[in-house]
């Protein structure tokens, strides 16, 4: 077994010295730095999204900011539809995708120790794994390997498809068996086609080259090192731990009621979608992410090499940079996991971060409202009109997609 332990306080001593949309051509665009600061955060306009979320179908939601040691928290609504027990901000819940930028943090850690190469074909590390030896670890990051998204067909209807892996146990091969039994959407290094079936691909490649278990890195290089103490990953199991949120997905039937998804194994994820965290360890993460806590410079520069998705939403490496109405570009991952919907975005300086979170999914006017809490969060009240904030164009949100795209 590798001794990651002594590698990793190496690399963090040098250091210290994240919605299908329709796929375009891949580029990597260079960011470009906002010369005006974030307005004041609009908690007034936070709480008007909130409420939305709430009338179309969540049954509470809520929002924490961080901004530069000061603290900003807006809820509504409840947490339990059972009990009736009021939303916290301080509740765990499942983070879907957001789980990606975990990852790709840990790949881009061995990028930094030497032990990997981000343009190595995956077959090198994982013989025989993919059909083509053309696909390399960083078509794999930043989506553009090709690979189909086998979540597509095992959530073509969300509940029935829900349940029918609720309490399954996939290994890896697995799914990528399921992805390959589908014609590829692409060609390795081609346009970008959001799929989960990258970051499942990305978990076998953290496992074979740590030698652990991606429960343990994720634990010994970003949970422990940043003291993220409400951050999990309990696959197989299927209960979150302590005090949390649960979850409902909006049912296939009109007017039915939603079904209670909150346990379950999330193995038809696993690294590309089951940890479970809360909102303060969300922003500490990506603020320390965007700070250069957790990567080398060289790293955080890869990470935010660009392939365009459409006018206001970039991807890099297992990264996503959103334009705001206001000209601030903020950096992140949003999450949508059966029960949960999660936007979890920082600036560019990593000084002001916001998670927001919906407990429910399957419902996209929620999803799209949820965007809203970015435009309060960072654009303030010059923020553009709610109506007015540019949402992706993506296929219809089953129970199982994890992201947007």
């Amino acid at each position: 077994m590798v001794n990651t332990k002594a590698s990793r306080t190496a690399v963090l001593g040098a250091v210290m010295l994240s919605f299908l949309a329709v796929p375009a051509p891949a580029s990597a665009a260079e960011d470009t730095p906002r010369a005006a600061a974030p307005a004041a955060p609009d908690l007034v306009g936070l709480g008007t999204v909130l409420n939305t979320a709430r009338r179309q179908g969540a049954p509470g939601a809520f929002a924490r900011v961080d901004d530069n040691g000061t603290v900003h928290r807006v809820r509504r609504g409840i947490s339990d539809r059972r009990t009736g027990r009021t939303i916290a901000t301080t509740d765990r819940f499942r983070i879907g995708s957001v789980t990606k930028v975990f990852s790709a943090v840990v790949l881009l850690q061995l990028v930094d120790e030497g032990r990997l190469n981000l343009d190595s074909p995956v077959n090198r590390v994982l013989p025989g794994l993919l059909p083509d030896d053309r696909i390399t670890v960083r078509h794999v990051l930043s989506h553009r390997s090709g690979l189909y998204d086998y979540t597509n067909a095992m959530f073509a209807r969300s509940v029935s498809g829900f349940e029918a892996v609720r309490n399954k146990v996939f290994t890896y091969r697995q799914l990528v068996g399921r992805s390959l039994s589908h014609p590829r959407t692409g060609t390795p290094g081609g346009a970008y086609a959001y799929s989960n079936t990258n970051f499942v691909v990305a978990g076998m490649l953290i496992e074979k080259l740590t030698g652990q278990s991606v429960a343990t890195a994720y634990r010994t290089r970003i949970i422990e090192p940043l003291g993220l103490t409400n951050t999990f990953y309990v696959h197989p199991g299927t209960a979150l731990p302590g005090t949390h949120t649960r979850g409902y997905l909006t049912s296939d039937t009109a007017g039915a009621a939603p079904v209670d998804a909150t346990r379950q194994t999330v193995s038809w994820a696993q690294s590309a979608g089951a940890l479970i965290s809360n909102a303060r360890d969300l922003n500490v993460f990506t603020s320390a992410l965007l700070r250069g806590r957790l990567v080398s410079p060289a790293s955080l520069t890869r990470m935010t090499k660009w392939t365009k998705v459409n006018s206001t939403t970039a991807y890099g490496l297992g990264l996503r940079r959103r334009t705001l109405s206001c000209g601030v570009s903020v950096y992140g991952h949003t999450g949508a996991v059966q029960g949960y919907y999660t936007y979890a975005f920082t600036s560019k300086d990593g000084r002001r971060s916001l998670t927001a979170m919906a407990n429910t999914s399957n419902n996209s006017r929620v999803l799209d409202t949820m965007l809203g809490t970015l435009e309060s969060a960072f654009c303030g009240k010059s923020a553009a009109p709610r109506a007015a904030v540019p949402v992706e164009p993506r296929a219809a949100i089953g129970a199982g997609v994890i992201d947007e795209g």
